[in-house]
């Protein structure tokens, strides 16, 4: 952590917030994190706000009374010239979105950066303190009650901890990824990231997270149907949604419909009380109002690796051996090159394929190509796995 660093008391009004905000605004960056509770909730409880620059950092306490949360916002989804930095942003980003609608905008998330810097996929972040400052973290206030009120100093210095020792790993970041000229390969990463559309959480896309092996029209309508009905009941009841039914319950619901509500009282994970109650009335009038899925919201197959057959699967893994070798000659992640579900694509004859562009094509893509096209063969040499082209005439 800088020597040089402020740390400010526990904000909790919003004159405080404001003038902090007004000198934020003023620096190339902000590294964020936030504490919540969510496991008997459906939205997020949000329970503090740290932030940072190179030359202060503090907690924001968003359940103080009467604090106007605003210049923060601002300055996180407004203010275009203030790169935002966090670490495995997912849930941060998600309660940004529930409170603005919008996502943090630039965005960089120092897990995916780890990525291109072959600290592996999905560097937690103490290992990243560990790995490039050389601190332990003291992990002991991880698992505290962050709603209860009054916050000891030992909490907001553990969550302070976060960016300040954040806002000293992003620009060492920064500098071995130019000095690499990998910055650019994070790009379209951060993008994805930062699209407002993964937040959204919506109930008539909420069936697509259920595993349900089905290929029928009037089954998977149903869950459809079903999935956005408990998204409902536990958005407006604030209940994590496993609390109003379980994934599998809602699979064998879609899977075999009651007929009436009655029947409810002999659905395994179902409350007996739902044979006669309004939550049971609403299910079954969800199931009613089921419409077949339209084709053009089928699922893609599993198979729809287009003849893939064992040839195929065989390329496939050898695809998967040559990523292995070719991200550890590069020290990068190999999800950052290419997913495994792309290389099946490319085994099948696919070929508009992120590794088929840009570095990914120059440090992966083209050798894949020449691979599945019979024009590389793998070898092995001296213990070491080697690959050679083949003569033209074997194509």
């Amino acid at each position: 952590m800088h020597e040089s660093m402020h740390i400010h008391p526990l904000i909790t009004d919003s004159a405080t917030l404001a003038n902090l905000c007004t000198r934020l605004a003023a620096s190339p960056y902000v590294v964020v994190d936030t504490e919540f509770m969510r496991e008997s909730t459906y939205w997020p409880d949000l329970c503090l706000i740290q932030i940072a620059n190179s030359e202060e950092a503090a907690a924001i306490d968003p359940k103080a009374k009467d604090i106007d949360l605003t210049p923060l916002l601002d300055l996180l989804v407004e203010n275009e010239e203030v790169l935002k930095v966090f670490h495995a942003g997912g849930q941060d980003l998600e309660i940004v979105h529930n409170l603005t609608g919008k996502t943090p905008y630039p965005l960089f998330d120092t897990q995916v950066a780890a990525m291109a810097m072959g600290l592996g996929e999905q560097i937690g972040y103490s290992n990243l303190v560990e790995t490039m400052l050389g601190i332990k973290l003291d992990k002991g206030a991880r698992f505290t009650d962050w709603a209860r009120r009054p916050l000891d100093k030992r909490q907001i210095d553990y969550a302070i901890g976060d960016v300040t020792h954040l806002s000293a790993i992003f620009p060492r970041m920064l500098e071995r990824l130019r000095k690499s000229g990998r910055g650019g390969w994070l790009d379209n990463e951060m993008e994805r990231l930062g699209d407002p559309a993964s937040y959204a959480n919506l109930p008539e896309l909420a069936w697509t997270r259920i595993r349900l092996p089905s290929r029928k029209p009037e089954v998977l309508g149903r869950l459809k149907a079903i999935a956005a009905w408990r998204e409902r009941e536990a958005r407006s009841k604030n209940l994590p949604r496993g609390r109003i039914a379980k994934d599998e319950t809602l699979a064998d619901l879609a899977s075999h419909p009651p007929k009436v509500q009655a029947d409810l009282s002999r659905v395994r994970g179902l409350s007996p009380s739902w044979a006669q109650n309004d939550i049971g009335a609403r299910l079954m009038s969800s199931i009613a109002d089921a419409e077949p899925l339209p084709d053009a919201e089928m699922p893609p197959r599993e198979d729809r690796k287009p003849g893939l057959g064992k040839e195929g699967a065989l390329i496939a893994d050898l695809l998967k051996l040559l990523l292995k070798v070719r991200s550890r000659d590069a020290d990068v992640a190999p999800r950052l090159i290419a997913r495994a579900d792309d290389l099946e694509l490319l085994a099948a004859g696919v070929r508009d394929l992120p590794m088929l562009d840009g570095w990914r094509f120059d440090i992966f893509g083209k050798d894949a190509l020449a691979l599945v096209e019979g024009r590389l063969a793998f070898s092995v040499r001296n213990g070491r796995m080697v690959m050679s082209a083949l003569d033209g005439d074997q194509g």
